[in-house]
C-alpha cells in the first residue's frame, strides 16, 4: 500500500495528469471498459444485491456513462483558466483563477450501489486531474473484485489503484496522508473518517444519509404520488441513501393514500414479491436481521414476510406509527415504509427540523405555498417536488448532504470542483511601478494612497 502511494505521488509530481488531453483519453478508456464489462457488471450486482439487469443498467451503469459523456463535452471548458477583474489598487495587473487538481485522492465507496458510487466519483477525480486510490466495500465482494479487474486492465497502479479488503485495509488507508478523501457510507463511519482525516488536515467530502422524509399534502395527485413513492422506496430493496425513509401524510387523505400505496406496491412487485426475479435482496444476514427487528407485525398493512435463505423481505407498509417506534429511531435502509400523519404543515417543519438534517426530502403537492414553505424552511441536502430520487440522476445539480447527512457535493461540474482547488494568481506588470505603496508615507503620498485605496 505504501509503495502504491509513493508511486502515485511521484506520478502526479511529474505532471502527467495535468493536460486535458490525458484526462479525456483516460475517460474514453474508462467508458470503453464499462461497455465491454456491462454483462459482467450486471452479473456481479445480481450476486451481491439481487439486482436485475434492467435495474443495474438504469441505476448504476447508465449514470456512469452519462457522467463520462458530460466531461467529454465540458472538460476543456472546466479546465480553462478564468480571468477576473483587478482593482485599481493593483494597477497594472492581470488576475487569474487557475483550477488545479488536489493531487492524490482516496475514494471510499459503499455496498448499496457498489459500481455507481465507486466509479462516479472516480470519473470526477480523473477529470480533475488527480491520481486515485479506490477502496470499494467488502460487503459487495463480487462488484469490488470486478472493479479491481476492470480498472487494472486500463490504468497503471501509479495512476489508479484499487485496494480491496475490510476494516483493516480501511484503517491502514486512513492512517496515510492523502490530499483529499471522498467517503460515501454511514454517519457513524463518516465521523471516524473525519476524525482520522483531521490528524493530517486532509479535506474531505462525506456523503452520508439519515431519515429522508416524504411529505404528501391534500392537494397531491394521490395515485401518481403512490406510484412514484413505491418506485423510489423499494428500488434496490430499499437500500438507497436517498430513498423515502418515511411518509408524512396529511390526515384528511391518509386512507386514500394508504389504499393507493397498497395497490401500487402489488402492481409493481406482484402478490408474491419474494418470488419476483426483478426484486432485490438484502446485502447480508446482519442487515437482514436488523431490518426484521424494525417490523412491528401489529402495524403492518402490507408485506412483512421474509425468506432467510434468499435474504429477501417483502415490500412492507406500516401505519399507526409514532416517533417512539423502533422503525423511526434509525435510518431504515431497507424495504419498510412507515406512514405517519399530520394535521398542519407547521407540525411537519417542526418534526423535520428537530431531527438530524436528512440527505433528501420529497414533497408531493400542487400547493405552491406549501412547496415554498417546506423547501425554504427545512434544512436538507436536496430532493424533489412531486417525485423521488431522480434529483441525483443529473450532472447539472449538486448532490450532497448537510450536517449529519454529510458535507460537500459532487456530480458534473460540482464533482470537478470538489476534486480541484482554485489557485489565485496576480500577474503584475514590470513596465510600470507606482511608488505610492512604498515607505515612507509622508506628505502628498499619504493622501494619494488613501484616495486610491478607497
Amino acid at each position: 500500500m505504501k509503495e502504491i502511494l509513493r508511486k502515485q505521488r511521484e506520478f502526479f509530481k511529474r505532471g502527467a495528469t495535468l493536460p486535458p488531453a490525458f484526462r479525456l483519453e483516460s475517460l474514453r478508456k474508462l467508458k470503453s471498459a464499462i461497455k465491454n464489462y456491462e454483462s459482467r457488471i450486471c452479473s456481479a450486482l445480481h450476486k451481491d444485491l439481487g439486482k436485475s439487469e434492467t435495474e443495474s443498467y438504469m441505476c448504476e451503469i447508465s449514470l456512469c456513462l452519462g457522467e463520462i459523456d458530460y466531461f467529454l463535452k465540458n472538460l476543456k471548458k472546466l479546465s480553462k483558466d478564468k480571468t477576473v477583474p483587478t482593482p485599481l489598487s493593483n494597477f497594472y495587473s492581470k488576475s487569474v483563477i487557475k483550477t488545479v487538481p488536489m493531487g492524490n485522492v482516496l475514494i471510499l465507496s459503499p455496498w448499496n450501489y457498489p459500481f455507481l458510487l465507486s466509479v462516479e466519483p472516480l470519473i470526477e477525480a480523473l477529470a480533475a486531474g488527480n491520481t486515485v486510490v479506490l477502496k470499494p466495500s467488502a460487503y459487495s465482494p463480487n462488484t469490488s473484485s470486478l472493479i479491481k479487474n476492470m480498472l487494472g486492465e486500463i490504468f497503471a497502479q501509479e495512476y489508479v489503484s484499487v485496494i480491496t479488503g475490510g476494516r483493516e485495509e480501511n484503517k491502514n488507508l486512513l492512517s496515510e496522508k492523502f490530499d483529499y478523501i471522498f467517503f460515501t457510507g454511514s454517519t457513524a463511519v463518516g465521523k471516524e473518517v473525519l476524525r482520522r482525516a483531521a490528524e493530517n488536515l486532509t479535506p474531505v467530502s462525506l456523503e452520508l444519509g439519515d431519515k429522508s422524509p416524504c411529505i404528501v399534502d391534500e392537494s397531491a395527485d394521490i395515485k401518481l404520488s403512490a406510484r412514484r413513492i413505491v418506485f423510489g422506496k423499494f428500488l434496490n430493496c430499499g437500500q438507497t441513501c436517498v430513498a423515502p425513509d418515511y411518509i408524512l401524510c396529511q390526515e384528511s387523505i391518509l386512507p386514500a393514500l394508504t389504499a393507493a400505496l397498497k395497490a401500487e406496491t402489488e402492481k409493481q412487485f406482484g402478490k408474491e414479491p419474494l418470488l419476483n426475479p426483478d426484486y432485490g435482496k438484502i446485502v447480508n444476514d446482519k442487515h437482514f436481521k436488523r431490518l426484521l427487528a424494525l417490523i412491528d407485525a401489529n402495524k403492518v398493512i402490507l408485506g412483512g414476510k421474509s425468506d432467510e435463505n434468499s435474504l429477501k423481505i417483502e415490500p412492507t407498509l406500516m401505519t399507526d406509527v409514532s416517533w417512539s417506534d423502533a422503525v423511526m429511531k434509525e435510518e431504515i435502509f431497507g424495504p419498510i415504509l412507515p406512514i405517519l400523519s399530520y394535521k398542519n404543515l407547521n407540525e411537519v417543519i417542526q418534526s423535520i427540523e428537530k431531527n438530524p438534517h436528512p440527505l433528501a426530502l420529497y414533497i408531493f403537492s400542487k400547493n405552491k405555498a406549501n412547496i415554498k414553505n417546506i423547501t425554504e424552511h427545512c434544512r436538507y441536502g436536496g430532493g424533489c417536488v412531486n417525485d423521488v430520487i431522480l434529483h441525483l440522476a443529473t450532472p447539472y445539480l449538486p448532490f450532497g448532504g448537510v450536517g449529519e447527512s454529510g458535507m460537500g457535493c459532487y456530480h458534473g461540474k460540482f464533482g470537478f470542483e470538489t476534486f480541484s482547488r482554485k489557485k489565485s494568481i496576480l500577474d503584475k506588470s514590470t513596465l510600470i511601478d507606482i511608488a505610492l505603496r512604498y515607505q515612507p508615507y509622508t506628505g502628498l503620498k499619504k493622501y494619494l494612497l488613501k484616495f486610491f485605496l478607497k
